[in-house]
């Protein structure tokens, strides 16, 4: 499975930004999709995620309210509407797949590349 990141920039506070993530390949591999972020010093963190086939949806409490995600199933493509955004949300976020569990960073079977999200005072 190949995951493909895109969408991140720099935004004001209080802005929007929108990221995608488009998966190839075996796609019955994987059940979960998500996001997850980095900022520099810090360990990788669960954002949200979303499953393949129903669209159940789960969020950390940093982004609950803020942030969106939603899949497409006929274009194999997650997003991330990222509303409201603060300085704190400046990291890189990196897509990613899992077949059974996707809230812990040390578990996932796909990553995608980062994409970086600058998000100024």
């Amino acid at each position: 499975v190949q995951l493909q990141a895109s969408g991140g920039g720099l935004v004001q506070a209080g802005g929007s930004l929108r990221l995608s993530c488009a998966a190839s390949g075996q796609m019955f591999r994987i059940n979960l999709m998500g996001w997850f972020r980095q900022a520099p010093g810090k360990e990788r963190e669960f954002v949200a995620g979303i499953t393949w086939s129903g669209g159940t949806t789960s969020y950390a409490d940093s982004v609950k309210g803020r942030f969106t995600i939603a899949r497409d199933s006929a274009k194999n493509t997650v997003y991330l509407q990222m509303n409201s955004l603060k300085p704190e949300d400046t990291a890189s976020y990196y897509c990613a797949a899992d077949q059974t569990y996707i809230g812990r960073a040390t578990a996932i079977d796909y990553w995608g590349q980062g994409t970086l999200v600058t998000v100024s005072s």
